[in-house]
């Protein structure tokens, strides 16, 4: 029986000081986020106690890693229970069950039940209980309109002056009366003449700032005879101000997107911090990192694994909600960004462009599994990677003296971890391609060179098979493709040959209208393990015939040889 005793040590470091306690608070979270501890009492109360000497900035780093983990309620009302800022991104990607959501709504601020709102994926009978907060959490704040002294004793309210029987009140008719409002002062600016006084959080919202505009654009009221504005014109104030309001979506969506790219920055945690080109509201705060919907933006998955990786990425997608001019979906392209003096990761810069006419902007067909196998093949990269390299510090007896027998048994290990990692290369190949996320940078590649290397590098499984492999390539054919991708697509045919012949091996080439032609033996059936090939050579063969198409080729089976054509002059290079 194993026993996990990782709570135990952390509760026994030491947390007097600021270092300490953030990182008994970055594991205590780690522990509880992934299920490895439990989220009791006196360990949230403890959380609790350490948030008082936690900076705020490690507060937020422990809120955004906890999008990639499985939180229970009790550790989201710790957050929830922070700043915004920290308790934002648990909010916005937690899963909690209904019965959770709702027992917490009455302990959250109406910023952080904004939040909620103000997303998609909660079930129904939270979103019924989150408008029952809505005349708490809607109401405008009062910021003093009066100017009287507030150490003075409140005056009753004045009574409404009684209106002059001959006076007459304009566009109401003779039987109505005058109500008036007292007008208010002549340097008094259009925002203190609404009948409640908006604080300055109401200010900034997006609403408030539109009413405020379009209402500049109506003719204000004038005077009534009393001194007063007649409820009237009023009332024909505000209907002309709905009346804007109603046009408004109408004239923008028949108004063309002016923005055809844009770019931005974003930091070490994949947040968009900088916007050029395009109103930033919608993108700033977005984060790269996360792949499924954040407000009105949707990012693709490809840059969450580039952003894992530290590596460059292109064609991936961002699709932008709204109304602004960074609406739509949008190709982008981003590299990472370095410290030229530390080599420390800053984050990415990253430019965006409209889909050409022939791209589309619909997401791939079955994007979601092919994220998903991504996603297996990174998690089984490195624990293999791990095996294959200790195997060989065994082998090689750098740790010390090892006998022969386990050195055999290093070496056995060492080399099926290799097959199990070109297997995971193949899959994770596979996957890129039927997701569009496959990134090629087409160069002149000798084709001899390469086919030789690869035949070097496969002569232990060709001398096993009893094999001769000649490669017969005129030295100065070159192919335009990427290199990486070719050396991959020619040795999966090559190890397939091997395994299905014996004798001589002869990889032939030509070509001809820009176009060179390479062809060698076709796979016999049943060659699969005697070719080291864990996926069987179906696999290995639609694998191939992908990545022939990828790189503006094709792959055939004529009689009993494999023809492979591929671009040979630039005019025939198709860029990825």
């Amino acid at each position: 029986m194993r026993f996990d005793d990782s709570l135990k040590t952390v509760l026994a470091g030491e947390s007097a000081t600021g270092v300490g306690a953030s990182a008994t608070w970055r594991q205590l979270v780690d522990l509880l986020g992934r299920g490895r501890a439990r989220a009791d009492e006196p360990t949230i109360a403890r959380l609790r106690l350490l948030r008082q000497a936690v900076p705020t900035n490690v507060r937020a780093a422990s809120a955004r890693a906890l999008a990639f983990a499985a939180p229970g309620p009790e550790l989201v009302g710790l957050f929830a229970e922070d700043e915004l800022a920290i308790a934002a991104p648990v909010l916005r990607t937690a899963k909690l069950l209904a019965v959770d959501w709702i027992a917490m709504l009455p302990r959250l601020n109406p910023e952080g039940r904004s939040v909620l709102r103000h997303r998609r994926d909660l079930p129904e009978e939270v979103m019924r209980a989150l408008d029952a907060f809505g005349p708490t959490d809607f109401v405008l704040p009062w910021d003093g309109g009066d100017t009287a002294n507030d150490d003075a004793p409140a005056a009753p309210p004045a009574a409404p002056p009684a209106p002059e029987p001959d006076a007459p009140t304009p566009g109401v008719g003779d039987a109505a009366v005058n109500y008036a409002v007292p007008p208010p002062p002549a340097d008094t600016p259009l925002a203190d003449t609404s009948f409640v006084a908006l604080g300055d959080i109401a200010r900034s919202l997006p609403f408030v700032d539109k009413a405020l505009r379009q209402a500049e654009q109506v003719e204000s009221p004038q005077p009534g005879a009393q001194g007063g504005y007649v409820i009237a014109d009023l009332v024909a104030r505000i209907d002309a101000f709905n009346r804007a309001r109603d046009a408004g979506p109408r004239e923008r969506e028949t108004a063309p997107t002016a923005a055809t790219g844009f770019t931005f920055e974003t930091d070490a945690a994949g947040v968009i911090r900088r916007v050029d080109g395009v109103a930033p509201g919608p993108l700033v705060g977005v984060s790269i990192a996360y792949g499924g919907a954040q407000g009105v933006v949707r990012v693709d998955a490809a840059m969450n694994g580039a952003l894992r990786q530290r590596a460059r990425f292109g064609h991936a997608r961002i699709d932008v909600g709204g109304w602004s001019d960074a609406a739509g979906s949008w190709r982008v392209a981003g590299e990472p960004m370095f410290d030229e003096r530390t080599g420390r990761f800053l984050g990415f810069r990253a430019a965006a462009r409209r889909p050409r006419i022939e791209e589309g902007a619909e997401p791939a067909p079955r994007q979601g599994a092919s994220d998903a196998i991504r996603e297996l093949v990174h998690e089984l990269r490195t624990p293999t990677n791990a095996i294959a390299g200790f195997a060989e510090l065994i082998e090689a007896q750098l740790l010390g003296p090892v006998p022969l027998h386990y050195r055999h048994h290093a070496a056995t290990i060492r080399e099926q971890a290799m097959l199990l990692i070109g297997a995971i290369d193949d899959l994770d190949t596979a996957a890129r391609i039927e997701g569009r996320a496959l990134d090629l940078r087409v160069t002149e590649v000798p084709l001899a060179t390469m086919l030789q290397r690869l035949a070097d590098e496969l002569a232990p499984l060709a001398q096993n098979r009893g094999v001769e492999v000649m490669v017969d390539v005129d030295p100065a054919l070159t192919l335009y493709v990427d290199e990486r991708a070719g050396e991959r697509l020619f040795a999966r045919m090559l190890s397939l040959a091997i395994g299905g012949t014996s004798g001589m091996l002869r990889v032939a080439a030509s070509t001809g209208d820009g176009v060179a032609t390479i062809s060698l033996p076709a796979p016999a059936t049943g060659s699969d393990e005697e070719a080291g090939s864990l996926l069987g050579s179906e696999f290995t063969l639609r694998l191939a015939r992908n990545l022939a198409a990828e790189l503006g080729g094709t792959l055939t089976i004529a009689g009993d040889r494999l023809v492979v054509t591929l671009p040979a002059t630039p005019r025939n290079a198709v860029a990825g």
